[in-house]
């Protein structure tokens, strides 16, 4: 199997469209030994939506912008794995006047929100693994972004986050090479999630990949997201880091479709 003894760390997956909740899946069925992480209110959602996995995995509470709740899920994973082998970066968020077309109103405050949450968060993520993963003799992490070489209606702040995200992981790629420690992110196409719908206009994103994408795109379907994501987990990409692997039907690459 891919992921045969694996020993993973997933977040993201609050309800069963959620990619971090499908990658769960493919890694349980792949071989790995999961543990899930929820935050605040969410987290009773992770624990009722950790039960239609293969194997019920047990579920961390994981603040990210928190310090203790980070020491606090390292500390956890030392007892009970005594290292990791990698982990997926499913975390994002943008107050609602970082997002809608409010970009040239948005205040400093919330597009640092949005950049502290969405993308300095996964060196934050990385820094916690660290010694973990240098216990493994190495590992991966996989973080979830969005195509962000084109301005989106709407995207707005979260679109800079995710341009900066891109970012964040080849520089980690630099500095984590050395510890066997790989880092690279998926840019999904449109995915009916719950954080996809609360971006104001998302329904145009997936009218656009109709038209455009010369592959068939599902946003109803994660599965060839978290398939990816368990390739790049896997030691079939032992020598792929500070890549953006784009699973979007082939979107990205098409500058118009045929009606446009």
């Amino acid at each position: 199997m891919l992921l045969d003894g694996k020993r993973l760390l997933i977040t993201g997956a609050l309800n069963d469209k959620s990619i971090g909740w499908h990658v769960a899946r493919v890694a349980i069925d792949e071989g790995a030994e999961i543990v899930l992480t929820g935050f605040g209110r969410g987290i009773s959602l992770t624990q009722r939506v950790a039960k239609r996995l293969p194997v019920t995995p047990d579920v961390v509470e994981l603040d990210i912008n928190d310090p203790d709740h980070v020491d606090a899920l390292a500390a956890d994973l030392g007892q009970r794995w005594g290292g990791v082998d990698g982990a997926l970066h499913a975390i994002a968020f943008a107050p609602e006047d970082a997002l809608g077309g409010n970009f040239l109103h948005t205040p400093a405050e919330s597009a640092a929100t949005a950049f502290t949450t969405s993308a300095f968060s996964l060196k934050t993520l990385a820094v916690g693994l660290r010694p973990l993963m240098q216990k493994a003799g190495g590992g991966a992490l996989v973080a979830m972004d969005f195509d962000n070489t084109q301005a989106w209606p709407a995207y707005d702040w979260m679109g800079v986050a995710k341009s900066a995200l891109q970012s964040v992981v080849r520089y980690l790629a630099r500095d984590l090479g050395a510890d066997g420690i790989r880092v690279n992110a998926v840019s999904a196409g449109p995915l009916g999630t719950v954080a996809a719908k609360s971006i104001p206009g998302f329904e145009r994103f997936a009218e656009v990949w109709d038209k455009r994408s010369p592959l068939p795109w599902d946003t109803g379907n994660p599965d060839p997201v978290a398939r990816m994501v368990c390739v790049l987990l896997s030691d079939w990409a032992v020598a792929t880091t500070g890549e953006i692997v784009h699973v979007d039907g082939g979107f990205h690459a098409i500058a118009a479709g045929v009606d446009e």
